[in-house]
């Protein structure tokens, strides 16, 4: 392959294993540097000043930082397995509902389960808002991407274990089969794909992590 790659990341951060899942589809060889972002070490200030956080994705000792531009770069570096569509109309597409799923869905959703009362209500609106844009995309299509999973797909990925995850941890429900059944179908089909299943954290340490975060939240609010 020749210039050396490496991940720095941490085991649960959805927005590293975006890196993780296009890595693996473009069938690259990479090194993983876990960080502990409550002790981040020297190399990952120095790759990512701005920022400080991960991932970070390191190529023949250049950084890269923030996920969406990490898996543009790869696309655009390795041109095997394409993940964003060679139109370029199409492709300003994806990049948008890419961008929405970061700065709406999941804003709302983190609205949703850190929040109470008055608050939460509010943002079980907002999600449920933003889902049903994503539901409007999905007709028609198996995948964001059409047939096959491509860079919407990676970007909201972690729609298909995460939001179950919170849902546990604290309600209310919002993916499900009545409201929402392409969405619920597609987090089905996304999740189960085998390079996607291979890579997901494991569950049962996800509802533990998240379980304290809420109880330190609401202990908080109090």
């Amino acid at each position: 392959m020749g210039e050396e790659l490496k991940l720095f990341r941490t085991w649960s951060s959805p927005f590293a294993l975006r890196i993780v899942w296009a890595l693996k589809m473009k069938g690259l060889e990479y090194d993983t540097v876990y960080e502990d972002l409550a002790n981040k070490s020297p190399l990952l200030l120095q790759y990512n000043p701005i920022h400080k956080k991960v991932p970070v994705l390191v190529h023949g000792g250049k950084p890269i930082a923030e996920s969406l531009v990490i898996l543009e770069y790869i696309d655009e570096k390795w041109k095997q397995n394409p993940l964003l569509p060679q139109d370029p109309y199409e492709r300003a597409v994806a990049r948008f509902w890419a961008k929405f799923g970061d700065d709406k869905v999941l804003e709302s959703i983190k609205k949703v389960f850190m929040s109470q009362g008055k608050e939460k209500e509010e943002g079980v609106g907002e999600a449920l808002e933003n889902l049903k844009h994503l539901e409007e995309q999905l007709k028609g299509n198996k995948f964001f991407g059409g047939e096959a999973i491509g860079f919407v797909d990676i970007a909201v990925g972690w729609l298909a274990n995460l939001v179950s995850v919170l849902e546990e941890v604290s309600g209310p429900d919002l993916i499900t089969e009545e409201r929402f059944p392409l969405l619920f179908k597609w987090t089905k089909e996304f999740a189960a794909a085998p390079i996607i299943n291979e890579n997901w954290p494991p569950r049962d340490k996800l509802v533990t992590k998240y379980q304290a975060l809420h109880q330190t939240f609401m202990g908080k609010q109090a």
